[in-house]
This record gives C-alpha cells, structure tokens and sequence, in this order.
C-alpha cells in the first residue's frame, strides 16, 4: 500500500530489456540501509520488487524488474536512460496518511489534454481510459503517476487536477504536456463502491 505521496525523485540510469522483462535500475536519494531486498517501491504509481541495491555517492540506485503486463498497460515500458520517475516506499503500520489509499496497480493509461499555469500553481486536463471513467468524481481522489490528487472537475472530455508549487517542484508532473500519456489509479473506494453496485445490480 502508498499514500501518493511522491518521496524521492529517482532517475533512470539503466534499462535491460528482454523477452517479456525489463530491468530498471533508479539512482535516488534513498539510504540503502533502510531498503531491503524484496522491498515494493512505487515507481509512477507502478508498484516494483526491488531486487537490487547499491550504495552511491548520493544515496542507493536499486533494481527492478517490470513484467510483460505492466509494461503494456503502464508508460514504465517507454522510459530511457536520463528519464526520471516519482518514487514512494510502501506504508508502514503508523505512519500518515498524507495523501489517500494507493494499490500501486495501474487501472489505465490516461492522456493529458491541456497544461496551464493558474495563478501559482498549475492545472492538467486529463482523459481516462472509459474503463475508469466511471469511478472519478469530483473532489474523489485519483493517483496521476503515483502522486495524489484531488478532481477539480469532470466532464465528458475528461477531469482536470491543479498542482501546487511544491507538488510540481519535486514530482514529474512538471515535465507533462498536451499527448502525453500518465498511469491514472482510480480510488480504490470508489472502485469498490461501483462494484458493489454491480453486483447489486445483477442480483
């Protein structure tokens, strides 16, 4: 489990890919003391095995492997050497709650319509995947590349999101732009609210 909210920015420093396997390996400002092997690290919302660690001059770089699903239903499968990524350890029992539940299992690819300025702070119009569509209400929580966010609005284009300062300073959402693709994970009480619904529904 995560919060959504983003506690490294990591950067890509290696991409192995193979049949169906990609190995990512992430330089950060993580302490490698505190993360064990087997350790989940969201990376874009994207919840990751580490399999490896390093000390470096600046913290640890770690290893992941991305599986064939995930690389086809997340953008994790189109990052580069020098491409960074929002980072966030797993829940610990005790610790805040600063954003809301996140699963680190991506429900879909979402396409970003618009990026503009809004005072100091920001606003991204988003279209989700119509499998989702349904679950996103306004003032619900959605995880956009792993960083918590409140829904502003919807309509039937899509929903849009505004980013204060401090959350486009120290996350990748700074970086977007219109036709970019984002992993969107939907609340996941909302989720199971509507299947609730459904199954009520078909009862």
């Amino acid at each position: 489990m995560f919060t959504g909210i983003v506690s490294a920015l990591g950067k890509v420093t290696g991409v192995e890919r193979a049949s169906g396997l990609m190995r990512l390996r992430v330089d950060s400002s993580y302490d490698p003391a505190g993360v064990d092997l087997g350790a989940s690290i969201a990376h874009d919302g994207v919840c990751l095995t580490v399999v490896e660690t390093h000390r470096t001059a600046d913290g640890m770089s770690h290893v992941v492997e991305v599986a064939a699903e995930s690389l086809a239903l997340t953008t994790l499968g189109g990052l580069q050497d020098g491409d960074h990524v929002n980072l966030e350890r797993s829940l610990r029992v005790g610790d805040e709650l600063g954003g809301h539940i996140v699963q680190g299992h991506v429900d879909g690819l979402g396409e970003v319509l618009a990026v503009r300025q809004d005072g100091e702070g920001w606003r991204l119009k988003i279209r989700p995947p119509q499998t989702i569509a349904h679950l996103i209400a306004p003032k619900g929580s959605i995880a956009v590349s792993g960083v918590s966010l409140t829904v502003n609005e919807v309509d039937a284009e899509g929903f849009g999101v505004l980013i204060i300062p401090h959350t486009w300073a120290v996350t990748t959402l700074s970086k977007l732009k219109a036709g970019d693709k984002v992993n969107l994970e939907a609340d996941m009480m909302a989720r199971y609210a509507a299947r609730l619904m459904e199954a009520r529904r078909d009862a």
